[in-house]
């Protein structure tokens, strides 16, 4: 949520960017943002202070640096709370709150820079993650900053390089989909840089790892439909290149139909295809493949795909799950307590910023270096909502006007 605004009382012998900042701090001491509460845009507070650009982007700089908030690339501003280094100044008993939090900016700046490289940020998958892993690092005295790379590798070799020189400890990397591996990677592992890859991971090369078992998941969707009745499953993949993730969330879902002694059926398997999510375009094999039925039920491998093939159904007429039921990986709504309407593949993405970043500690502190590769598969849970439902036939029979 957005915090009222409180006047700030200027001061013209303390630079504007230090009185935003104090005026912030003010706010989070006294409890009147409380965290995760979310910082009013940049616009809004140009506007509210009568400050430049540059005034704001300082006065925020510093704020993240020191551990008040943290920052989200494309979202914004978010409260972390008071640093610890000022809560254990006032546990001391500092007298005044004003001199409290001068004597903690020059602790403030010993907190430690991690980097976070990630290809986008596309739905709450990845800011639940970022949420889990900012809570560890910030509670060890490190600050995070991200970067992201569009999902090219190109920008994902720079970024590396970058953070590097930068001087960050250690990095947190979601390898970009590509046919071929990032060498800055290869070359952090033969550096012995600590480092810790999440979601996905290259094969054949051995790196600390933490994700969530991908065929496990897959297989948990597949026996809820069956169990409803379902036969024709689909299972969707937008992912412009294979991946591994991917590939082991295909093989579980192959694997759980084998179980079941059912034929695996190569068009049901969607893959290898591009969406604008802007749009609903009646041409694609994707909306062809949702009008005419060919499958009761869909499995998607991300959250937005599970939401436009949705919109999909709506637009033709199609009840959801009385018609057509719909699997997600990922809670693809905003809401962090899973009460959400759409079943999905709950891949705990905050435990997997969380584990990472407890990884990473270890390795930055040498308490890990002589204990191997850690490798962390976290089990995913099924939570089933409001889109997945019985397959009878006369669902099989619907037919669309």
């Amino acid at each position: 949520m957005f915090i009222k605004w409180r006047t700030c009382v200027s001061n013209e012998r303390v630079p504007l960017y230090m009185q935003i900042q104090e005026h912030y701090k003010q706010l989070i001491t006294s409890g009147e943002l409380q965290p995760d509460d979310r910082i009013p845009p940049e616009k809004e507070l140009l506007a509210h202070f009568g400050v430049s650009r540059i005034t704001v982007a300082n006065a925020l700089s510093e704020l993240a640096k020191e551990g008040w908030i943290y920052r989200i690339p494309g979202r914004g501003s978010f409260v972390n709370g008071v640093p610890e280094a000022q809560r254990a100044a006032s546990a001391a008993g500092a007298p005044e709150q004003a001199a409290n939090l001068a004597a903690a900016a020059p602790l403030a700046h010993e907190r430690r820079m991690i980097g976070l490289v990630f290809p986008a940020l596309p739905d709450y998958f990845a800011i639940r993650l970022i949420n889990g892993l900012h809570r560890v690092m910030n509670d060890n005295n490190y600050w995070v900053s991200i970067v992201l790379t569009g999902n090219s590798i190109q920008r994902e070799k720079e970024a590396i390089r970058n953070f590097i020189q930068m001087g960050a400890q250690g990095l947190i990397i979601f390898p970009v989909d590509a046919q071929t591996y990032n060498e800055e990677i290869l070359a952090l592992k033969v550096s012995g840089f600590p480092f810790v890859l999440i979601d996905r991971f290259l094969p054949g090369v051995e790196t600390h790892f933490v994700a969530t078992d991908s065929r496990r998941g897959a297989k948990l969707a597949v026996d809820h439909l069956w169990e409803l009745g379902h036969r024709k499953i689909a299972i969707c993949s937008d992912s412009p290149l294979p991946t591994m993730t991917v590939s082991d969330r295909i093989a579980g879902y192959m694997e759980a139909l084998k179980n079941k002694n059912a034929l695996i059926d190569p068009s049901l398997i969607l893959t290898d295809f591009q969406i604008d999510y802007n749009t609903i375009d009646e041409d694609h094999p994707l909306y062809r493949h949702v009008k005419n039925q060919f499958a009761t039920a869909f499995i998607t491998l991300n959250a937005l795909l599970g939401k436009y093939i949705e919109s999909i159904a709506r637009q033709i007429g199609l009840r959801t799950p009385e018609d057509i039921s719909i699997i997600t990986f990922d809670n693809p709504d905003e809401s962090f307590d899973n009460q959400t309407g759409f079943t999905h593949v709950n891949q705990h993405e905050a435990r997997i910023g969380e584990e990472s970043g407890k990884v990473l500690i270890d390795l930055i502190e040498n308490r890990d270096r002589k204990s191997g590769y850690r490798k962390i598969v976290l089990e995913p849970e099924l939570e089933v909502r409001k889109t997945s439902g019985r397959c009878t036939e006369s669902d099989s029979e619907v037919k669309v006007k």
